[in-house]
């Protein structure tokens, strides 16, 4: 639950809205509606938990179960669906802070915990878009196709990275977050004015600049490559997903950072429009994280029907789970770009397609 403004006297302590978690205090006009603090929060934590744990525990099952080789993006991906299962884990908690008139119950190191994996989330699901951008980017320029192919550790590698970096940038948020008690008990980020703009210093840099940056210019640098030819039509899907990939990313977390923002320059913080605006973004800004699962699924299931009419394929019944893994299975094809020597072939639907079309992967290679 994201509550608290600070005691303007307090000079140690400044308002800091990141977290839900955090108590908005009764004072004066920042009181909110019971209704909207007790009863919205909750709802929308346990709905985004329940669909985030889901989507991304399916789509792991999927690249464990189905997967026989895995491709550059599928590494990037799976690490993405951890990073999401790590902070949808944390939104039980703060659906109770939000529901229950005591605050904060679960101790200073549960503190400490939830607000280091938020934090790490955005850093590892930032990072991690770069990578599939500059992978994408890589696997078009003629003199770096085969590099990620040739050199797979290189991906390995990079998510090590992404996982230290992110740890390493969320180890203020593991100092500085501890329980006050007040009229509740509540979970925040206790620092000085010093700390305090360092700490957004480096959200913004690292957390949102930095990565719209480099996915700009990767794009246009992807654009400019793909601008005519063959290959360029061929990569034309594959990029248009990456593109959608990371278009909802910044949606869902550009509305909360401008929010964000306004709120830190804001000589009057205790203003209650302000306050609502804040919860309401953050909460978009969560929901990005049973996004992907979603996004993968849609995606591959318009173009495997789209291939079956185009194919006449006659579909068998099989599970629902199959039906998933399919969808699961035609996305990640979709997304992977330059050569198909490292992925498997995407599934058959029926044996109709194995005696008639043999040897033609359910999708033409991209």
């Amino acid at each position: 639950m994201m509550e608290g403004v600070m005691n303007p006297t307090e000079e140690s302590r400044w308002p800091y809205y990141d977290y839900p978690y955090d108590d908005f205090k009764e004072y004066n006009t920042c009181v909110l509606s019971s209704n909207f603090v007790n009863v919205f929060l909750p709802v929308v934590y346990s709905l985004i938990f329940v669909v985030g744990i889901l989507g991304n525990g399916l789509l792991l099952g999927v690249l464990i179960k189905k997967r026989k080789v895995w491709s550059t993006t599928d590494i990037f991906i799976l690490h993405q669906a951890v990073a999401d299962i790590l902070l949808s884990v944390m939104l039980p908690f703060w659906a109770v802070t939000s529901a229950s008139d005591a605050g904060w119950v679960f101790g200073t190191f549960f503190c400490k915990v939830s607000g280091s994996v938020f934090k790490m989330n955005l850093y590892c699901k930032s990072f991690l878009l770069v990578c599939i951008s500059v992978s994408y980017l890589l696997s078009i320029i003629p003199s770096t196709k085969d590099f990620m192919k040739k050199k797979p550790w290189v991906v390995h590698a990079c998510c090590v990275v992404v996982w230290i970096l992110s740890i390493l940038l969320s180890v203020p948020d593991w100092i500085f977050h501890t329980v006050i008690a007040q009229e509740k008990k509540i979970c925040i980020y206790d620092m000085d004015d010093r700390i305090h703009n360092f700490s957004l210093g480096l959200y913004y840099t690292f957390g949102f600049v930095l990565p719209l940056i480099i996915l700009v210019f990767c794009f246009f640098c992807v654009v400019w490559q793909l601008r005519c030819g063959t290959k360029g039509l061929q990569n034309q899907r594959a990029f248009i997903v990456v593109v959608v990939v990371a278009a909802v990313f910044f949606l869902c977390w550009t509305p909360y950072n401008i929010t964000f923002w306004v709120y830190n320059n804001s000589v009057y913080q205790c203003n209650r429009s302000l306050n609502i605006a804040l919860l309401v973004t953050f909460a978009v800004r969560l929901f990005h994280c049973c996004l992907n699962p979603i996004l993968l699924l849609i995606v591959g299931a318009k173009y495997r029907q789209q291939q079956q009419v185009d194919q006449d394929i006659e579909l068998t019944d099989q599970s629902w789970w199959a039906d998933l893994a399919d969808d699961f299975g035609v996305a990640f094809s979709l997304t992977e770009y330059g050569t198909r020597s490292s992925v498997c072939s995407c599934p058959r639907v029926s044996s109709k397609l194995d005696t008639e079309k043999q040897g033609m992967p359910f999708l033409p290679s991209l």
